[in-house]
Parts: structure tokens; sequence; C-alpha cells
């Protein structure tokens, strides 16, 4: 028996008592997050550059709830806004507006506005359009006071990586920008790298050092290098997982060479945070299809749409006994959309109603992808932080589908 559960323990998040404790209390579906994981991986990432002047931004995109904000602030970490509404999640968190970097694309005037009034000053723009947008607003306001300041701003420019992309700057579009910003009293002090998201290949990043270090030479001004973010996480229990000890050694050491003190800025995303999340789901119906298992759970694809959406990979584990036969099965949502599985194929025991299932690793896209698709309320989110857990977003019920209705 003392094997079983040893067993079980490597497949399972968290033991079944606590999975059915917290369903007691907070209902089902429900996010898990677990803190310790997540400090365990914040400090793991963080210890892998030597480099004294890198700093960490979360990208907050794969996640945004406030409490897990808030252990990335209180690990010395920053933040990665790829919108103004990653800056106003940060500002809400407690992170200062100096200790957010601003790397989007396609703002408007008001929200462009709108980021320097809240006193953001790392913003890496997408392009020339948006570099001609800042500098006019930076020009209008010349005379004011209160931007003055804006001459310590931090601009880069995010480099585009291939024809294929529609995000970046070309290299060839560099000395333009250079003499635009000239043009208004700032300069280009930074470069943005993204290598592609969900990366796990870590020769995909050191390969590219050396050639970065070479087109961030171009800028005369350069006092930063954002190395943006892209990097990817192994969903697969036998996946290949990125290795951040041999990235931070290799960019750490090739920027020490440079004898040259520049800051380095490192945003994980996914890399960082989907470890730490699991979506908890009741069985609710049985079928089968052969010798093929289906079940319908109490949850929909618009509450974890990476799988059905973007064809990405989930494991989705039960608290059964491991050494029982598993059975081919496909996890269904509660609702007729034809596309609305939250896993396919997956190796499962025969399960009863009621028995609990979890799909694990869905810190990153899992909440911050869902919607109200389907017209179903959005599950609460727990944090189980030090033994104790703590209710972090309430459960929606059917009022938040007439909110701002106009009737």
């Amino acid at each position: 028996m003392e094997k079983l559960q040893e067993i079980t323990k490597l497949v399972t998040p968290f033991p079944f008592k606590v999975a059915e404790e917290l369903l007691n209390i907070y209902g089902s579906p429900l996010y898990v997050y677990d803190g310790d994981i997540l400090n365990q991986t914040i400090n793991h990432i963080t210890q892998s550059f030597n480099y004294p002047h890198t700093r960490f931004h979360f990208a907050s995109v794969t996640n945004g709830n406030l409490a897990l904000l808030k252990i990335f602030k209180n690990a010395g970490w920053g933040l990665h806004a790829n919108t103004p509404g990653d800056i106003y999640l940060g500002l809400n968190a407690g992170f200062a507006p100096s200790e957010i970097v601003y790397s989007g694309s396609n703002l408007n005037r008001e929200e462009m506005e709108q980021v320097l009034n809240w006193g953001v000053n790392t913003l890496n723009l997408d392009s020339i359009s948006q570099l001609h947008l800042l500098c006019d607003i930076f020009l209008s306001h010349a005379e004011s006071q209160s931007r003055r300041e804006e001459k310590s701003l931090n601009i880069g420019l995010r480099l585009n990586v291939s024809e294929d992309s529609r995000i970046g700057v070309s290299i060839a579009d560099f000395d333009q920008a250079v003499a635009i910003a000239k043009n208004a009293g700032l300069k280009i002090s930074g470069l943005h790298f993204y290598r592609g998201t969900g990366t796990n290949a870590t020769s995909a990043f050191t390969d590219a050092i050396d050639w970065i270090l070479e087109v961030v030479k171009s800028l005369p001004d350069w006092q930063y290098l954002d190395f943006g973010g892209g990097f990817g996480f192994p969903y697969h229990h036998n996946g290949v997982a990125f290795d951040w000890g041999i990235f931070g050694y290799e960019l750490s050491r090739r920027i020490t060479n440079l004898g040259k003190n520049i800051n380095l800025i490192i945003e994980p995303g996914r890399a960082a945070i989907a470890s730490c999340g699991t979506l908890l789901v009741k069985v609710v119906s049985i079928k089968w299809q052969g010798n093929k298992q289906i079940l319908g759970v109490d949850s929909t694809v618009a509450n974890l749409s990476v799988p059905a959406v973007h064809g990405g990979f989930r494991e989705i584990v039960s608290w059964k006994n491991q050494t029982v036969e598993k059975y081919l099965t496909d996890v269904c949502g509660n609702t007729t959309y034809s596309r609305d599985y939250l896993g396919k194929n997956c190796q499962l025991p025969a399960l009863k109603i009621g028995d609990i299932i979890a799909i694990l690793d869905v810190g990153a896209y899992g909440y911050a992808m869902s919607s109200h698709f389907l017209h179903r309320p959005k599950p609460a989110e727990v944090l189980i932080e030090n033994g104790q857990h703590q209710l972090i977003r309430k459960r929606e019920d059917y009022s938040v589908l007439l909110n701002n209705q106009i009737v």
C-alpha cells in the first residue's frame, strides 16, 4: 500500500483529501495554484543567472491574478506588460511603474498617453509608427513640468526576427529609429528579442546570443538588452524541458565578456507559472464507445481553451489506484459544442460519477484565456501556500452574464 501511495504522488498534484476538501469548500470546477511550487520555480530561474545586472519580469499575459503577481513581486521580480491592462493589474498588485516593462504593439494615442501617465518608463516599441507616436506625445508636452521626467525614458526596439512575423522593427530600420528619437530629444537605449512562443529547445536561445549581441551594437546608446520571453514548458511528463542552467550560464558569460555594465532583462511567462496550476473537475456522466471511455465533466472549453482552440496538450490524471488498467479516454465539457474537449485520448482508469480528476500545468493561459463563451460563469481560483489555502478569485454566478448589458 505504501508503494501505491508513492506512485500516486508522482502523477497527482496533491493528496486526494486536499482535492476533496477544496471542492467541498469552494465548489467545482476549481483552479488551484500551489504557491510553494511557484516560489521554487522562481528561485530556480533566478539562480540560473550569475550576471549581476539581471532583472526578471514576469509576463503577466499568462496569468493576471493579483495574488500570484504579488508572489513575483515579493520574490524581487518586475512585470512584463503586453497591454495597458497588464500594466493596470501590475500597479494594483503593488508593482512600481519603474518595475514594469511595456513590450506591446499597436497602441492608439490615448493608450500610449495612459501608459506614460502611469509612469512606466521602459517601453519596447514594435514599429516606427509607434515610435513616431511616442515622440509626438513627448514633444507635445515638452513644456510641461510633469513631462520633463520623460527624458529618462528607456526606449527599446523590438527586433523583427523573421519576415513572416508581424512583430518588431527590422534591422534595416534601426538607423531611422535612432534619428527619429534623436529629433525628439530621446534615445533608443535598448533592444527587445523575442524568439517565439513556448520554445523548449534551449539551443534556440543560446544559438542566438552572439547574433543578438552583434545586432544591439548597431544602437549607439544601448544600455539594456531585453532577451524577452517565449521560454517553453514540458507539458508532456516525458517531454524536453528548457534548461535554465545552460541558458543562464551562457547568456551571463557572454554578456560579462562584453565588459559593459548593461542591464539584462529576462521575461519568463509560462515557464515560471505553468506548473503551479491545476484545474479540478468532477465527472458527471460516463459513456463507453467500445473500449473507449467518454467522460463528461462539470467544466467546459471556455474555462480551459488551450486544448480545443490551440491544440495544446495538458496531462489529465485521477487519484484512482495507479496500478489498475487504463483506458483510452476523452474528457468532454458540459456543452454540446463539437470541440468541447478538455482532453482527448487520455489514459485513465475506469471512473464513476462524482470522481475528481485533475488537469495539470494550467497556471499559464488557463484562467487568463477563459471566457463566457457558451454562457457559463467562470470558476473560482484558490492559492495553497505553506499548507494553507485561500480564495483568490470568487466563483462567478449567472448574473455576470448581464454585466454592462443595457435592457
